[in-house]
């Protein structure tokens, strides 16, 4: 977007300290700068300079002390972005430097946490845990994840007459965005305007930490009268925009003979940050899927969102479903190898069944597709047969070792916040029987914009060609919700649908009167005869809502389910490893648009093969990110992608609750590449059998080359690490 004339850049002044007082800021040699147009901090802010995505519990600007690298200090105004980067730099911050908190542990150990624990309870824990034939207890962790998404953090503030601002920004949430913009200013919210043409990328990290950087171009924007910008680099982005937050669950489990499960009692530790942001809300869906996809009779989950001076961590895609998962299937793992069993038969016995099933937050099942779906994969991709060829494989390979493993999904689809569940939409449709869509999503790279104009199309009896979506705006939209939690199309849908709807009773009598009459021709004798052709649309989602006090209520509307299998080829001398092949049968209800919800479906496996196997946040100890771009932080490439990858939508599922039948599809499919976890524990198992070391092992995420390796137990190992090593990692 180019810049607006007398348009400036800004550079952000950051913290280079994880907690510490400030003691003094001198912006002299940055405003020697030719080209600087000033530099502006919590003094120039004429509004409130407190803000949080739940609880106002962070600063625009820091004022006394800070609490994380990258916490905003101030901004530098200059003519270009190279300059002004190069002037913030320049500022001069002395500190003096607090102890601070940097990993789950220390947090633990001086009760630092955010908030009160969590908790979900079902059946009687202690007594089926008591009278189990057999008992098991272990702890796994999971790393975080970048968003890495391809255009990072961006937002330009263009200030117009009587204190009227308009936003444009690449944000998932435009309505959060306008509101905190109008905090900071001390303006009326209806005075900001904010619009979104599109995203490249988001994947949860742009719904709450990047209004931030809409509110810090908004003060010096303001003060100039000028416009202000920011794109921020890279490795800033990095350091400063939060992540996927690290998990360390500690299980207990209690199970038959025949490796029925009866009971299951977890702990989870979350790393949150410097402040509360959404952390709460992800731990709470990481309880909700601690079961995954297994009728497990006595549940008991407990979390806790742990306080550290690390920058906030976020939403991400599956937004805490992947760390209850995961943790999920490290006790079915361990459950298996403890009875000498394979995992997946172990999975298949304790699947939900297709009607009755309970989960631990007593929502019934109803329609639940697993096992159906177990099955027909099974099928499909010859899963008993390789399974033998795998074995035998390991039985003549010594150095080489292969693994195959299948794994269900369940995963719940709504906010989990009851008044989030609303969606608008603006419809007009034009005498030359075009129609133009406003609402409440927002596109990036998911094709919500085209599912809606399909809405729009399919409605009001005209060609897709016909319907347009411009952008998101919070003058066409007002009071929306991010566009998450899967749920864009469901909610935006119906909204949509409720406009035209309303259009279409309209021009009822004029199709009547016309037979076979065009829309443009239909909407010509509606406007002739001053019928308003346009209409705001309006849906809520009914009978959800789950109180965590009383453990009461209907936590989602549906479920989406789906089942993959993964075989792996692992190196065991290096480590290394391939993806030989993966199967995916997933469930989108009745697909409002098969050739977007299989792209969805291999981007967001391919992307949870690097958040397990590939992606690792290392920081160093004074709380710098040291994994800051691409040379050092290693998301999937073409030679991660599952050599041959087939993905089935699973058919004749209609999905009655929601709009065409249809289901959310872009975050489930994140979990299923668990498979390819699995599948490489299945072939380091074979490699320590071949070494003498049998039962359980652990396997933190990511599965990197190094914990592969190091998991491996073999005799050269063992010169070096005669026990079972762990590599240390930066949760």
């Amino acid at each position: 977007m180019p810049n607006p004339p007398g348009g400036l850049y800004g550079g952000l002044v950051l913290s280079q300290k994880s907690r510490a007082k400030i003691l003094s800021v001198d912006p002299a040699p940055a405003l020697a700068l030719a080209g600087v147009h000033g530099y502006f901090d919590h003094k120039d802010v004429e509004g409130n300079n407190n803000f949080g995505a739940v609880i106002w519990d962070e600063e625009v600007f820091a004022t006394k002390e800070v609490f994380t690298t990258g916490q905003v200090i101030g901004i530098v105004v200059a003519e270009s972005a190279i300059l002004a980067r190069q002037a913030a730099s320049m500022v001069k911050v002395e500190y003096e430097v607090l102890d601070a908190i940097l990993s789950i542990e220390e947090a633990v150990a001086a009760e630092s946490y955010i908030g009160d624990e969590g908790k979900i309870e079902s059946g009687n824990v202690d007594e089926a845990m008591a009278k189990a034939e057999k008992q098991i207890s272990g702890e796994v962790r999971i790393g975080g994840q970048e968003h890495f998404y391809l255009e990072t953090q961006a937002s330009m503030v263009v200030p117009g007459e009587n204190n009227e601002f308009i936003v444009h920004t690449s944000s998932q949430n435009p309505t959060k965005t306008s509101n905190y913009v109008a905090h900071v200013l001390g303006i009326p919210k209806a005075k900001v305007v904010c619009k979104v043409k599109r995203m490249g990328g988001g994947f949860g990290g742009k719904e709450t930490r990047n209004v931030f950087i809409s509110m810090a171009c908004a003060v010096a924007a303001k003060k100039l009268n000028r416009s202000v910008r920011i794109m921020l680099d890279r490795d800033q982005d990095m350091c400063i925009s939060g992540q996927r937050h690290p998990f360390l669950s500690k299980y207990k489990v209690g199970f038959s003979k025949d490796g029925t499960i009866t009971a299951v009692d977890v702990k989870l530790y979350s790393n949150g940050g410097m402040s509360l942001d959404l952390s709460r809300p992800v731990l709470e869906r990481a309880m909700f899927h601690i079961e995954n996809s297994y009728g497990i009779p006595n549940v008991r989950v407990t979390g806790r969102v742990c306080r550290t001076n690390l920058p906030s961590n976020t939403a991400f895609r599956g937004f805490g479903g992947p760390q209850g998962m995961m943790a999920c299937e490290a006790y079915m793992e361990h459950v298996a190898r403890e009875l000498g069993m394979h995992a997946d038969d172990v999975r298949a016995k304790n699947l939900y069944p297709a009607r009755g099933g309970v989960t631990p937050y007593r929502q019934e099942l109803v329609d639940c597709h697993l096992r159906e779906m177990w099955s027909e994969l099974q099928a499909s991709c010859d899963y008993t047969r390789r399974r033998a060829e795998v074995e035998e494989f390991n039985r003549n390979n010594k150095w080489k070792k292969r693994g195959i493993s299948m794994m269900p999904v369940k995963f719940g689809m709504s906010f989990t916040a009851k008044f989030m569940n609303q969606a608008s939409a603006l419809v007009h449709v034009y005498t030359d029987g075009t129609v133009l869509v406003s609402h409440g999503g927002t596109e990036m790279g998911q094709g919500l914009h085209t599912k809606m104009c399909q809405i729009a199309a399919s409605e009001l009896g005209v060609a897709l060609d016909k319907v347009f979506v411009t952008e998101t705006a919070t003058d066409k939209c007002a009071n929306t919700h991010p566009t998450a939690a899967s749920v864009g199309a469901d909610l935006n849908g119906f909204a949509v649908q409720d406009a035209c709807k309303q259009i279409a009773a309209r021009l009822e009598r004029f199709r009547h009167a016309k037979p076979g009459a065009t829309l443009a021709e239909i909407a010509m004798a509606a406007w002739l005869d001053r019928v308003d052709l346009s209409a705001h649309g309006f849906y809520k989602t009914p009978d959800i809502g789950y109180n965590f006090q009383t453990g009461e209520g209907r936590a989602f509307h549906y479920f989406a389910y789906g089942v993959a299998c993964s075989e792996v080829e692992v190196d065991v001398l290096t480590g290394d490893f391939s993806t030989l092949r993966a199967d995916i049968l997933h469930d989108v209800g009745d697909s409002l648009n098969p050739a977007v919800d299989v792209g969805q479906v291999e981007g967001a496996f391919v992307q949870g093969l690097g958040l397990f196997t590939l992606e690792e946040l290392v920081w160093m100890n004074n709380g710098q990110l040291f994994t800051r771009g691409p040379s050092t932080y290693k998301i999937p490439s073409a030679n991660d992608i599952p050599i041959d990858l087939r993905v089935k939508l699973f058919e004749n599922c209609p999905n009655r609750r929601t709009i065409y039948s249809s289901k959310g599809v872009g975050e489930p499919p994140l979990n299923l590449a668990i498979s390819v976890l699995n599948a490489i524990r299945e072939a380091v198992g074979a490699a320590r059998r071949d070494a003498g070391k049998e039962g359980h092992f652990r396997m933190d995420t990511p599965a990197s080359c190094e914990r592969i390796r190091l998991a491996m137990g073999d005799f050269i190992l063992n010169k070096y690490a005669p026990t079972d090593v762990l590599a240390k990692g930066s949760w």
